[in-house]
């Protein structure tokens, strides 16, 4: 990847998990610490961006009446984000962008809030962007120009893939399928240790097998250009031990309809979110 530029100063509001993996995969990819400014609460872990000339700052009075930041990325929780976006309305400024991942806060909520004259964009990335490979899903506003889009894509494509959406009321389901999805996985990973410890393994191996197996598994399926049912069929031997384990899992009553209501149940939740 090229090297990342910014049209100017960068605020991230919300440093935890997803906005740390964000702000170190811009810094990886070339952007200037110096043009990097946080905001807050209660930030931890932060002296390796500091020490590379990121300002961080615990209170929003703490921010400079200057600073006019190009791009404000919104990384707190949807519970906090009313309270964010007041002391963040002396920043709406005309062709001011507003780029927010947070869960369930459609853009006309932007809107409403800091006003028609900013340009919003949505996305939905996940917590693997803490290792770089991370899933992020941005929805492509046709009222947003195309440079603003090509910038976001380029910050969230520093910490993984990106994938775009033209309808925005998809969103609910991405934040089902891939927000979540790695809370899915790794209860896949207690599961199937679980499993192997019941069946008389000790805890500590099962463990490891179980996270070696579904790691290794994941890359095997980025890496591959079969599908995800080839891949699978290809680890089974007629009347074999995979096989007698698969056709529990895909019984009537199996893992694909428990999916299908758990994805079901986080997209009405973040429909509920949406308000």
């Amino acid at each position: 990847m090229s090297k990342l530029e910014l049209p100017g100063k960068l605020l991230l509001v919300g440093c935890g998990k997803m906005g740390g993996a964000l702000l170190r995969g811009w810094l990886a990819q070339g952007v200037a610490g110096s043009d990097v400014f946080v905001i807050d609460p209660a930030p931890k872990g932060l002296d390796d961006v500091v020490a590379r000339g990121v300002t961080v700052y615990t209170h929003y009075d703490d921010i400079p009446d200057g600073l006019g930041p190009a791009l404000v990325l919104l990384a707190v929780k949807p519970q906090f984000m009313d309270e964010a976006l007041e002391h963040l309305e002396m920043m709406a400024q005309p062709g001011t962008t507003f780029l927010s991942i947070a869960a369930g806060k459609p853009v006309e909520y932007f809107k409403k809030s800091l006003g028609m004259q900013v340009h919003v964009v949505r996305a939905m990335p996940n917590t693997p962007a803490a290792v770089g490979r991370g899933m992020s899903v941005i929805y492509r506003d046709p009222a947003v120009p195309a440079n603003i889009l090509d910038l976001c894509g380029q910050l969230l494509a520093a910490v993984g893939e990106i994938a775009w959406i033209e309808d925005e009321a998809l969103m609910h389901q991405v934040t089902a399928v891939s927000g979540g999805g790695p809370a899915y996985t790794f209860l896949l990973i207690e599961a199937l240790a679980e499993a192997g410890r019941v069946a008389g393994l000790p805890a500590d191996l099962a463990m490891r097998l179980a996270r070696a197996t579904i790691c290794g598994s994941g890359e095997l399926a980025r890496q591959s250009p079969e599908s995800a049912a080839d891949l699978r069929q290809a680890v089974m031997s007629p009347k074999g031990t995979t096989e007698q384990a698969i056709a529990v899992l895909t019984a009537p009553d199996g893992i694909q309809p428990l999916m299908n209501r758990a994805i079901a149940a986080a997209t009405h939740r973040s429909r509920e979110l949406a308000g």
